[in-house]
């Protein structure tokens, strides 16, 4: 099984210097930097410790994964996110147990003695509510749909058409956003019923930078998404 270690960033130096240095190169085959035009030193520092970097040409997580595609050599795609957010020693576990013939594995801030310690009232609120309605009107088992730090076959993201920007395109022109594809891919892997799991992992507050988070805006979307998805797409 071949990995690739996909990293989005923008204006993270401070959680990249804290964070990067964790990651062990036996943990995967490749790694991608894929940047949204940092301002801050993120590239400098990233092409200094020998890190490919793509420069995003389009604003937005979404287009980051979808710029990034063209360069993925692995067919086991794990994002992870340098901010502090995620914890770079949980990487073995989720790639072992994605070995175990799992078509996503989401390492889970909500699971069975595991914590975020970012999230404030609103977003434990609505990333516990966007998986409770998940679950319920796409029969997803999941304790964490929403969370960036997860494992998946390649293949997924042109198997469920993550790729395409018609899965997206009325959300983001009615809300004014661009979205990522997290909780997408979380619902149409579970309407098809594909082999899934959760591992605990904490969720570390940030070591620096800014919240990129667009709390109305994207729960607008992301909810349009969830009903959305119950009568479209199979």
């Amino acid at each position: 099984m071949k990995v690739t270690l996909l990293i989005p960033t923008l204006n993270e130096e401070e959680g990249m210097k804290a964070i990067m240095p964790r990651i062990k190169p036996e943990w995967y085959d490749q790694l991608l930097i894929v940047d949204g035009q940092s301002t801050d030193g993120t590239v400098e520092y990233s092409k200094s410790q020998g890190y490919p970097v793509i420069i995003q040409k389009k604003k937005g997580l979404r287009e980051a994964y979808n710029e990034a595609l063209p360069h993925i050599e692995g067919d086991v795609v794990l994002t992870f996110s340098p901010d502090g957010n995620s914890i770079p020693e949980l990487i073995p576990d989720c790639i072992n147990k994605m070995k175990e013939g799992y078509d996503m594995v989401i390492v889970s801030r909500y699971a069975k003695g595991a914590k975020s310690y970012d999230d404030d009232m609103v977003t434990a609120f609505g990333n516990k509510l966007f998986t409770t309605f998940i679950n319920l009107f796409h029969g997803g088992h999941y304790t964490d749909a929403m969370v960036m730090f997860r494992a998946y076959k390649t293949q997924l993201i042109y198997d469920l058409d993550l790729d395409k920007d018609e899965s997206y395109a009325f959300e983001e022109k009615l809300f004014g956003t661009n979205v990522s594809w997290e909780p997408l891919i979380s619902i149409r892997a579970a309407k098809r019923k594909l082999k899934l799991a959760d591992i605990p992992g904490d969720e570390p507050a940030r070591e620096g930078g800014e919240r990129k988070l667009q709390i109305i805006r994207w729960g607008a979307a992301y909810m349009w998404e969830v009903f959305r998805e119950i009568f479209v797409w199979k």
